[in-house]
């Protein structure tokens, strides 16, 4: 036993000696550090839990326990005064592996420059250089959203050129052709008309599209009667760039008034947690945290929505996620008592509010595909399946498997991996069958099972965590029930827990479904996980084939050896590695065959003869 693992005994002897009380533990480092913060109904249950069988852990956790030194642990009466409490410890302690958010809401404004074309933007602080300042607003967001819908509806520039120094020195930029840009650039509208639409873009930002709307029409109508109807026409096209704003927005409206959606998307190292928030049944504010892995996704709920409401002074009513958060019960007794009224935390599964948290769910996964270098498409189809899968978080890490032979010979398999959506063909693995004969698909996928389950054993003796050292997070075998079935007892009896399904196909080998020991999952409605498994069983497919022919091909290689005297089944093989191909041998000469590894001068005569006997018949 290595001391690691005698610290590690230790520990969970004095976590069982721990009383059945809520309460709030503190994991230590060596250097005394605190490294995490965690709540407890039963304190017993819980810390043992870390110094049971790291099977049980996920990566993040794994991490964390081997960096304890020692806790320690504080009893409450309840676990609701232990949750009130790790808030407090984890905002003084900021401990490592617990989800810590930075809260980078500071006040924003909107910045108007002086003098002679003003322009209108987003700007972070005030600066002291003569312009106008409107604000301060809460949400950077809310105020960038502002002033991009100002700046399209009222054709302001968006562009570096400054006026009037630039007026008619070079072409209008793109925003000018697509009708976003009054373009001052071209000459051909003057500064007192400008300087209108930019008040008119002020007023918009301060009042709000209805009071903008009302002035609008009463201008229009004045111009109108003035005669003015090229005036008249240009405030109409203002109107009507304002509804079309309006509109758009609608996609992102909600018939609850006041809301918040949260949702989590996984990576590989990498989470987000988006968050939109809603009031007056309109989205007005979003915010995105990125951060580092977050383990088990219930768990990570339960974290995140600690932390964040910690820092947010204002709690809807309403808190709506894309999955379970970990003691939701307490943390909404918790949010309630903060709110000073009820809060309902829901996990909507249809409707209005289900599309809300997908069109969530997709935004924290686009953040997750920039920062991990992948697609969102491949980001939203391992979630996707995962959650068709009820797997607790994206499948990063697939291995997948299939059978070929002919007619019962040359019986081989082919494993495949697929990392975050995509080949790994470094960790491509190829098997030839030792205890199978014949064509029996079953006991093949069995038998391949487990020697890729003994090889993984091999690899933690030797400390390696990567090729056969690593499980995957999901394993599909091509076959339906009798394949999961002859693989899942393999799994079992090492004692280990990894989602097994297999890919089943119609009669024109497409795929169809999903099956388990339980039956089949239909996939044609999820369009992203079946354009992702259809993938993967095609390449499943194709390298075990691929593998077969080959065996075939050296197979006949080898007889047509083997079929002269004197060179036997060794002899041919020492050949085939030596020349590499059957053209080498034929184009050798007598010197080089008997150069050849294991060759004697006869035998090498032999093989020259064959050969040239062969050419001279042709």
């Amino acid at each position: 036993m290595t001391d690691h693992e005698k610290h590690i005994k230790e520990l969970r002897s004095r976590a069982m000696r721990l009383p059945l009380n809520p309460g709030v533990y503190i994991m230590h480092d060596k250097t005394g550090k605190i490294i995490y913060i965690g709540k407890a109904k039963a304190l017993k249950n819980r810390v043992s839990q870390y110094f049971g069988s790291e099977k049980n852990h996920d990566d993040k956790v794994r991490r964390m326990v081997a960096n304890v030194d020692f806790f320690e642990y504080i009893l409450t009466d309840s676990e609701f005064e232990a949750l009130v409490l790790e808030c407090s410890l984890i905002k003084q302690h900021t401990p490592k592996y617990n989800i810590l958010l930075k809260d980078d809401k500071g006040y924003h404004y909107i910045k108007v420059t002086a003098g002679p074309w003003p322009r209108i933007s987003e700007a972070k602080q005030i600066a002291d250089d003569g312009a106008n300042y409107i604000g301060p607003y809460v949400s950077s967001w809310a105020t960038k959203q502002s002033v991009d819908e100002a700046l399209k509806i009222f054709k302001l520039p968006t562009c570096t050129r400054k006026f009037p120094q630039d007026i008619g020195k070079a072409r209008p930029c793109l925003n000018y052709y697509i009708k976003q840009c009054c373009a001052p650039c071209r000459g051909k509208i003057s500064e007192s008309e400008y300087n209108e639409s930019v008040e008119e873009a002020i007023g918009f930002l301060r009042g709000g599209s209805a009071q903008c709307v009302r002035q609008l029409t009463r201008k229009m109508e004045e111009a109108s009667e003035a005669l003015e109807f090229e005036r008249a026409a240009r405030i109409r096209d203002r109107l009507a760039a304002i509804k079309r704003m309006g509109d758009r927005q609608k996609v992102v409206a909600a018939r609850v008034p006041e809301q918040d959606v949260i949702a989590l998307a996984q990576g590989a190292g990498t989470s987000c947690f988006e968050v939109f928030r809603f009031l007056n049944g309109r989205l007005c504010d979003r915010e995105t945290f990125l951060m580092g892995e977050t383990g088990n996704p219930k768990t990570a709920r339960g974290e995140f929505i600690e932390r964040y409401y910690s820092m947010r002074d204002r709690i809807p009513p309403r808190i709506c996620l894309d999955g379970a958060a970990e003691g939701s019960e307490l943390l909404g007794d918790w949010l309630s008592q903060k709110a000073g009224r009820k809060v309902v935390l829901s996990v909507p599964q249809k409707g209005e509010q289900a599309k809300l948290v997908e069109m969530c769910r997709n935004n924290a996964a686009e953040q997750v595909a920039q920062a991990t270098g992948r697609t969102v498409h491949e980001a939203s189809a391992l979630d996707e399946l995962g959650r068709l899968l009820g797997m607790e978080k994206p499948p990063l890490y697939i291995e997948s498997y299939d059978i070929s032979n002919l007619a019962g010979s040359g019986n081989v398999a082919g494993m495949i991996v697929f990392e975050n959506g995509r080949p790994l063909k470094s960790a491509y693995r190829k098997f030839k069958m030792k205890t199978v004969i014949g064509q029996d698909d079953y006991a093949s996928m069995h038998e391949v099972m487990e020697r890729r389950i003994r090889e993984y054993f091999d690899a933690q003796g030797k400390n390696i965590s990567d090729g056969f050292g690593r499980l995957p997070d999901l394993i599909l075998l091509d076959g339906g029930q009798g394949q999961v079935g002859a693989v899942k007892p393999v799994l079992e009896a090492a004692g280990l827990k990894v989602p097994l399904f297999g890919m089943v196909k119609d009669d024109k080998h497409r795929t169809r479904a999903i099956a388990s020991d339980g039956g089949e999952i239909a996939i044609h409605s999820n369009r992203k996980a079946f354009t992702l498994v259809s993938s993967i069983q095609e390449e499943v497919h194709r390298f075990a084939i691929g593998y077969h022919r080959q065996t075939r091909k050296k197979a006949t290689i080898s007889s047509t050896l083997t079929s002269i005297e004197g060179v036997g089944t060794s002899r041919a093989k020492a050949l085939l590695k030596h020349f590499k191909t059957i053209a080498a041998i034929k184009n050798a000469d007598l010197e080089e065959l008997c150069a050849a590894p294991g060759m004697t001068k006869p035998a090498a005569q032999n093989v020259y003869d064959y050969f040239h006997a062969q050419e001279e018949k042709s």
